[in-house]
């Protein structure tokens, strides 16, 4: 038997036959949601307390729509959407400022001028293991409050560079909070939304990073060229998440599950995800997401440079404006229906065979648009790669809750997830790096081949589809 107040559920395990516990009789249960209280039913008592968290996706609850899911449950996936999203926001401002950094700073080559993205990129692996252990100890939401606050404050500091180094270490830093707000975002939704609307959930959570990206193309547009000021001021405003830590604190609850296990499980070493049960998850997990965020880093890093870059120096002379419209609308229409679509589609193939597809299709559309020469060929293609080369990453995400137990979860999937992003941090230097030879044009058929890579990866993974959290 469950229940909920305020939008947290609340299980009754096993108990003899028609008593009631102490806690009931006291008070002290009804004023605490948090407490499990205890009475009858002993032949259904254990099924319902796994079910409370994740109700079996039967006929009566396969139609149920997010606007019947409890004001917690919004909270929660609101909060881990906008720490993504505005993630995605700070990341990519250097992205989109980079011409006019490597200007100031007298960088001269594609290759130093992608080192900021590749040591924030290994960061990322750092701070996904540290905040996935933070997680898995002191709670979800206040490891993302504090994921948040690193990355935002970094951004600020970013501004402030005053040579290629100190940038260096400012988007270092950023990369830690960067790495860990992924996996205690989608830990927290994975552990408090029912099984048959977690992926769709953690798509909704993946699809912000969409909105991330548009919004830094829009701010560096509006500060750069409508308001004519100086590049640091893109980071400024790169300070403004910091805020939503507040609303966080106040309004978004702490996951039930985690608190369950914290009091009644002994603590597992990270040890765990290599045990012969998850082992080859573990590993192949990881290797599909270094070989995708590859491919991402890669292409999407050097996109904005791609396009404003001179025809003759390997790019596609744009203007700002012309490229803040391509960048929005590829984000918007291809990214952003990417990632809602990836839950759907998952929902109906599978997780394995929606992985497949999403990377097979973004794999054979790189080269076309490497090749691209008009402008409008240039936004329907990029906006085709955006839409499979990015939505596939919400197939990580749920594979990834649905495949490690509760205890590890977090730690988990910063490791696979986090641990990727560090080890494809080469990708941005490689491809400035035969950029700078080749073309950026060439180079990205080198990405095209991570993500060959990346769909040989999915085939191997287990189908999690339905799973019941552990």
């Amino acid at each position: 038997m469950c229940g909920a107040r305020n939008g947290i559920f609340i299980s009754y395990p096993e108990r003899s036959e028609g008593t009631l516990s102490p806690l009931d009789s006291s008070g002290y249960a009804s004023s605490h949601p948090e407490i499990l209280v205890t009475i009858g039913l002993p032949r259904y008592a254990r099924d319902v307390r796994e079910n409370c968290y994740n109700p079996p996706p039967m006929a009566s609850t396969t139609l149920i729509r997010f606007s019947e899911t409890s004001s917690a449950q919004k909270r929660t996936l609101v909060a881990a959407a906008l720490g993504w999203g505005l993630d995605g926001f700070d990341v990519l401002l250097y992205s989109n400022v980079s011409i006019y950094v490597m200007a100031a700073l007298g960088i001269h080559s594609k290759a130093i001028a992608g080192l900021p993205n590749a040591f924030m990129l290994l960061a990322s692996g750092i701070g996904g293991v540290l905040f996935g252990f933070l997680a898995d100890r002191i709670g979800r939401t206040k490891a993302l409050m504090l994921s948040i606050l690193t990355y935002s404050l970094c951004s600020l500091g970013s501004g402030l560079s005053t040579s290629i180094y100190v940038l260096i270490a400012f988007r270092f830093l950023l990369g830690l909070g960067m790495g860990g707000e992924w996996n205690t975002g989608a830990t927290l939704v994975a552990e408090t939304w029912p099984t048959h609307l977690r992926a769709r959930a953690i798509s909704i959570v993946q699809s912000a990073w969409a909105w991330g990206l548009a919004a830094a193309a829009l701010v560096a547009w509006v500060v750069l060229d409508l308001l004519h000021l100086n590049w640091r001021m893109v980071f400024v405003v790169g300070l403004l998440p910091a805020v939503v830590t507040l609303w966080i604190r106040k309004s978004v609850p702490e996951s039930e599950m985690w608190k369950q296990h914290r009091i009644s499980e002994v603590k597992a070493p990270f040890s765990e995800i290599f045990s012969p049960g998850l082992r080859k998850s573990t590993i192949v997990l990881l290797l599909l997401n270094v070989f995708g965020l590859f491919a991402w880093w890669g292409l999407f890093s050097w996109m904005p440079p791609y396009l404003t870059l001179p025809i003759d120096k390997g790019g596609r002379g744009f203007g700002l404006m012309s490229t803040t419209t391509l960048l929005v609308v590829l984000n918007l229409v291809g990214m952003f229906p990417g990632y809602l679509c990836y839950g759907w589609v998952a929902d109906r193939l599978g997780r394995r065979r929606s992985l497949v597809i999403y990377t097979l299709c973004a794999a054979l559309l790189i080269p076309a648009y490497a090749a691209a020469r008009a402008p409008w060929i240039i936004m329907v293609l990029g906006t085709l790669v955006a839409f499979f080369g990015t939505g596939f990453f919400a197939g990580s995400g749920i594979v990834g809750s649905e495949i490690f137990p509760t205890r590890v979860r977090s730690r988990a999937l910063g490791f696979t997830y986090n641990g990727a992003r560090a080890l494809s941090c080469v990708a941005p230097y490689t491809i400035g790096r035969v950029g700078d030879a080749k073309g950026l044009s060439w180079a990205f058929s080198i990405c095209a081949v991570a993500f060959l890579l990346a769909m040989l990866m999915a085939t191997q993974l287990p189908e999690t589809k339905g799973k019941e959290l552990e």
